[in-house]
């Protein structure tokens, strides 16, 4: 199986998107097909033995569309293309509008039924206005004609079937009427002429598109800015000299140099120096970090107070900016579960408005008997339908709401998540690393056979060699205590580990257990002489493990992970919005509760297994909550897959962040609320969207069509409604773009 991204080029509406995703799909071979009109993209999954990526290609182009890989398309390119496109709408609309305002002076004087003596009488001669309106109608034109007729040939309606029957039964009716003015006087119908409709509505519909593409273009800001962000040129040292080179030159593990107010260029970790960086462009952290040595750096990030030597990790397309950049235009193209009414209706949009038009058209011809009503008005129902403005609802809201999660360092994996999270009603938050730093460090240490002085190196020494073998955050708070004391770790043999219970092993061939109360109750090892210890200590907030030699309890050690600053503050925000807070850990109910004592949870799982995790997001799940997991491990992996909405705090493990929908990348809590706050914001902005776009096609085909005429003998002008159509699909995109003001509120 394969799946490729094709830029499209060619569409003017949402129909023209529904065409192609409707051809592709018939297409043998080809598995799904997602095309969004507002990016003007497609993606398509397809088995590569039956068909290819050029057969693809071929059958958008013969539907009237060009489609082109990413690839063929760089951003300076794609920039000249969009430019050239641009230039060729103003130039359009600037002729267009010059010749329409002459048609419409020359003709106020049939418009208003007065004599204007200022209008000489050859400026509303039909000849004259027909040899003004021709090259409108062929040149400005000539996109919806063409589209139309591509649309006829594949049997397809979009909006430039609309378009084209439209303004060529306006332009029709009046050369007719050119041509062969008697026969509408022998009908007794005056012989006036129609011009500036058909010109007037073809300008408007340009403009619309022209601050439509200019509006869209705003939307994608987000990913030109994190592109933006890349550094140029990099200062490395190879063979003992430095020398600058282009950022496309740096190899894995070259050392780059980076001094003050330099922006760094590669992803990496510091060998050498000291310095504070922010980071805040890529993780929306305001505040600098410290950063020594060992510690990761990110490229694009801002290297502020001291110099550092930086070895080169990771590169190019493997860099955390650019996967950031790819996440966020895969969430970009990606639909959102809510579009799927306006995807609907616009399937049969377009052919259910021809329709109408007719209907029209026969219904005034016989009422009225007037032949001019009746074709003004199906024009006007023509013109007024915008199947755009149900096409761009969605998708433009989620550019704009992914984008602005990019800026505050969230990472949407795609809309539907963005979506989900507005419904959560319950959020499970793992203990370690996710509601505290995942640093945890030894407080407590208490050996039955200790001296009087407190010296318990005999028992440290014997658990760190079990834990140097473990990948545990508590074992590295273990083994870094004995290190720091310099204690000598001997070897250890038989190593087990068994999840969520405890490590064991032999040294100097004696059995060391170390692990919970629950397992050394199921080891049948008698722990009561530990228990006052135990318990004072958990009370506490501390975890504690329990050792045993050769079967016999000989003592335990405190250890105290500290709470992030901003878990507090995000627990508190997110109960203030009504969404229920759990927190999940593998500590033992009394050390669970007093941390959830501390920071303010009500609502705890303790004692639970890593591979038990999924089966309570499950038990959440059963009681028909929408359920989001916020972890950071491995042994999360699992419980965040199985979660509506999976959360990763991207300081965690690649594994985490894999199976998760939206990731943190600071790590800070405060990420949670935002990302919560944001996919509200978005989703309110989508449903305006769509109110007014169903308001608008609702209200407005009806009052085209002359539902007003026969109580007040109002009739709407073809040109209003072409202004109309025209405005509802920019007033769409503007709306959406009021995300870019979104601001997370406490």
């Amino acid at each position: 199986m394969s799946k490729v991204t094709l830029n499209l080029r060619g569409m003017h509406c949402a129909s023209c998107a529904n065409s192609i995703e409707t051809t592709t799909r018939k297409m043998t071979g080809v598995i799904s097909s997602n095309v969004n009109f507002a990016i003007a993209q497609a993606v398509i999954e397809f088995d590569n033995k039956k068909i290819s990526t050029v057969d693809i290609q071929q059958k958008i182009q013969d539907i009237g569309y060009e489609a082109i890989l990413p690839e063929e398309l760089d951003g300076d390119r794609e920039k000249k293309l969009n430019l050239a496109e641009n230039q060729n709408l103003t130039h359009k609309v600037w002729t267009g509008g010059l010749i329409g305002t002459i048609l419409v002076v020359g003709s106020l004087p049939m418009m208003t039924g007065l004599h204007i003596p200022l209008i000489p009488a050859w400026l509303h001669n039909s000849w004259f206005q027909l040899v003004l309106a021709l090259p409108i109608q062929a040149w400005c034109g000539s996109s919806f004609y063409i589209g139309a007729w591509k649309s006829l040939k594949n049997r397809m309606a979009t909006m430039d079937t609309l378009i084209a029957l439209g303004t060529l039964a306006a332009f029709s009716y009046s050369l007719t009427v050119t041509l062969n003015p008697d026969f509408f006087v022998a009908q007794g119908l005056k012989p006036e002429v129609y011009y500036e409709v058909s010109v007037i509505v073809i300008t408007l519909i340009l403009l619309g598109k022209l601050f439509e593409n200019r509006a869209k273009g705003e939307t994608s800001d987000a990913i030109r800015q994190l592109m933006g962000l890349q550094a140029k040129t990099a200062k490395i040292l190879r063979d003992g000299k430095e020398m600058d080179i282009p950022i496309e030159n740096v190899q894995i593990n070259d050392i780059v140099l980076v001094r003050p107010g330099e922006k760094i260029p590669v992803d990496g970790e510091a060998i050498a120096g000291n310095s504070t960086v922010d980071e805040s462009m890529v993780t929306g952290e305001s505040l600098p970090v410290e950063k020594k040595i060992g510690d990761r750096v990110i490229g694009a990030t801002m290297n502020k107070s001291g110099s550092l030597q930086i070895r080169a990790s990771h590169i190019s397309k493997d860099s955390v900016l650019s996967q950031i950049v790819q996440l966020v235009k895969d969430a970009q193209g990606s639909k959102a579960p809510i579009q799927r009414l306006a995807d609907q209706v616009t399937g049969w949009f377009v052919p259910v408005v021809i329709i109408i038009a007719i209907a029209t058209f026969i219904i005034w011809l016989a009422i009225a008997r007037n032949l001019t009503l009746a074709i003004i008005s199906a024009v006007g129902v023509l013109i007024i339908a915008c199947p755009c403005a149900l096409g761009l609802a969605a998708p433009t809201s989620i550019m704009v709401g992914t984008g602005k999660g990019a800026e505050n360092g969230i990472l949407i994996k795609d809309a539907g998540s963005l979506e989900l999270a507005h419904r959560i009603q319950t959020i499970v938050l793992d203990k370690t690393g996710t509601l505290t730093e995942g640093k945890p460090v030894v407080t407590d240490i208490f050996s039955i056979n200790g001296d009087d002085n407190g010296n318990d190196n005999e028992l440290l020494k014997l658990v760190a060699a079990i834990e140097r073998n473990s990948e545990h955050p508590l074992a590295e708070a273990i083994v870094n205590h004995a290190n720091q004391k310099n204690i000598s770790i001997p070897d250890v043999d038989e190593f087990i580990a068994i999840a969520g219970s405890g490590v064991q092993g032999k040294v100097a061939n004696s059995l060391v257990q170390v692990g919970t109360r629950r397992w050394m109750d199921e080891l049948h090892i008698d722990t009561s002489k530990l228990h006052q210890y135990q318990d004072s200590w958990e009370t506490g907030g501390k975890t504690v493990v329990l050792i045993a030699v050769n079967g016999l309890a000989i003592g335990l050690i405190g250890i105290a992970d500290r709470l992030k600053s901003s878990s507090q503050v995000a627990i508190a925000a997110l109960q203030k919005m009504k969404i229920e807070v759990v927190m999940l850990t593998g500590d033992n109910q009394s050390t669970a509760e007093a941390i959830a004592r501390e920071i303010g949870i009500k609502h705890i799982f303790a004692e639970v297994c890593p591979d038990q995790k999924a089966a309570k997001i499950k038990e959440l799940q059963a009681q028909g909550k929408i359920v989001a997991m916020v972890g950071d491990g491995i042994n999360d992996a699992p419980a965040l897959a199985q979660a509506d909405v999976g959360i990763a705090i991207g300081t965690g493990t690649d594994v985490a962040i894999a199976a998760s929908d939206i990731t943190l990348i600071s790590g800070d809590l405060q990420g949670l609320v935002t990302a919560i706050q944001l996919s509200r914001a978005t989703i309110r902005n989508i449903q305006q969207n769509l109110f007014f776009a169903f308001i608008y096609n609702v209200a407005g085909i009806p009052i085209a069509a002359g539902i007003l005429y026969p109580f007040w003998g109002f009739l709407l002008n073809p040109i209003i409604a072409g202004g109309a159509m025209a405005l509802s699909s920019v007033s769409v995109v503007t709306n959406a773009l009021r995300l870019r003001n979104f601001k997370p509120y406490s």
